[in-house]
């Protein structure tokens, strides 16, 4: 998770919804990979995040 305020996380009752604690705004992301015989390539890049975070 990326968050503009405190890392820490709450799980709610319905079991699924993750929120941070501060309810500051947050996204998840995941890697998206293609599995070889010999290895696996990560297809998604922070390049993007790494970019605009460098600019701030």
């Amino acid at each position: 998770m990326i968050n503009f305020g405190k890392r820490t996380i709450l799980q709610e009752n319905d079991g699924w919804t993750i929120r941070t604690s501060d309810n500051l705004p947050s996204a998840h992301f995941e890697h998206t990979l293609a599995i070889g015989k010999d290895k696996a390539d990560i297809l998604s890049s922070f390049e993007f995040i790494e970019e605009v975070l460098k600019n701030k």
